[in-house]
């Protein structure tokens, strides 16, 4: 019986995974005081042993100002050797560990990040709500030292890869979106200025890298809306990034602060979203869900693989390894993407709801049990990224909330 692509392996520049399987780069809530912790240990460890290729922690900020939340890894020195015990015990398990670097930009607020945020221009983001100061040139250039530091220390850290988040509306993705970019200096303009610091973080992090860390970079395939990046600008950014140098790119869309739904599909579990968020500091949003939420976030219909057309028109036009993410809960579906040229596949639902999903399938299991009524994703900004199917003491109000979203999809 011929093998199943999904389990045979591959290269991603100097680093070789078991299988082609990658959890991806979703937010997990648990790093108390920035740094990590217990929960995080287990959950990756849990990921790792159920068969993974490799596992990606998410987020960590570059520098501070570039936490969007309490519970994100903020890159220093001091917990180089908690990560470090992470990525031994990972390596135990026979997979790699990679980190997701980045800057939210202005997607912050002064309690979280310790200053007015910063992004590629002076405005107010509704996403926090706040007023946002633009980067001045001096900062722009130390910013892109704060990314090559972090993979720095992500090697000190045991860390195989590291993912630089250029997409979904972070800081990178601000400066490359004309929606966000209004600068008038060397950085704005242009599509070829919107992507200069880009490129400078891009040369801080490949020297870094050195010839052993793995580079990827996670990117917009489009923003979601009419003022954002488009597929044809999106597809000059990526052949950006293979000329300078990316070992593979992660091809995403949307825009959190604008496009949220364009980043994911399925239901968005509005009475979960506000169940978990403080009255006193989400007022504002716990309002504004109960009374538009409908139309603050409309949900987009779950399909599998609902990313695969438009990869396609990337993978047409590249020539270095791309790493596809988006709906894969199916086992023959993932071997179909596999089909289409894609080095290796992520998933984060999917793990979430079943940590040994990839042991499964190897063991003959088609299907994982993720339903897409996104309570996941309804918790994981307020407590800790959890499936519903986890939780023991799940309120009835929630209980009945998700029946209806997951019978409805």
């Amino acid at each position: 019986m011929t093998e199943s692509p999904i389990f045979t392996p591959c290269q991603i520049g100097p680093v070789t995974l078991r299988n082609r399987t990658i959890r991806a780069s979703a937010f997990e809530n648990m790093c108390v005081n920035n740094e990590p912790s217990q929960e995080l240990f287990d959950y990756h460890l849990s990921v790792a042993k159920g068969g993974i290729g490799m596992t990606n922690i998410a987020y960590a900020a570059v520098n501070k100002s570039g936490l969007s939340f309490n519970g994100q890894l903020w890159m220093r020195e001091e917990i180089v050797p908690a990560l470090k015990e992470l990525t031994d015990a990972i390596h135990a398990e026979g997979a790699k560990a990679s980190i997701q670097l980045g800057h939210c930009g202005n997607m912050t607020h002064i309690s979280t990040c310790g200053q007015i945020p910063v992004g590629a221009s002076t405005g107010f983001n509704l996403y926090s709500p706040t007023i946002v100061r633009a980067l001045k040139e001096k900062e722009i250039e130390q910013f892109a030292k704060d990314f090559g530091h972090a993979v720095t220390l992500s090697r000190k850290a045991g860390f195989d890869g590291v993912e630089i988040h250029a997409g979904h509306g972070y800081l990178i993705s601000q400066f490359i979106s004309p929606y966000t970019n209004k600068r008038k200096d060397k950085y704005g303009g242009s599509l070829e200025n919107r992507m200069r610091f880009m490129r400078m973080v891009m040369k801080e992090v490949m020297e870094a890298a050195g010839d052993d860390i793995a580079v990827m970079v996670k990117v917009n395939m489009y923003d979601g809306f009419k003022s954002g990046m488009q597929i044809d600008e999106c597809i000059e950014v990526a052949k950006e990034l293979e000329r300078l140098g990316a070992h593979a790119l992660v091809l995403s869309a949307g825009f959190v602060s604008k496009a949220p739904m364009a980043v994911m599909r399925g239901a968005m579990p509005l009475k979960t979203l506000a169940h978990y968020m403080s009255w006193a500091k989400f007022w504002w949003l716990r309002l504004g869900l109960k009374l538009v939420g409908k139309w603050m976030i409309p949900s987009l219909p779950f399909e599998e693989a609902f990313f695969l057309e438009d990869a396609k028109k990337f993978r047409k036009e590249l020539s270095l390894p791309l790493i596809y993410v988006g709906g894969l809960i199916d086992k023959k579906k993932i071997e179909e993407v596999l089909g289409e040229g894609f080095v290796a596949v992520q998933m984060a639902r999917a793990l979430i709801n079943d940590p040994a999903f990839v042991n499964k399938m190897k063991a003959g299991e088609d299907r994982n049990g993720c339903k897409h009524s996104n309570y996941c994703i309804g918790r994981m900004y307020t407590l800790d990224m959890k499936c519903h199917c986890h939780v023991d003491d799940l309120p009835k109000k929630l209980q009945v909330e998700i029946e209806k979203l997951e019978g409805e999809i």
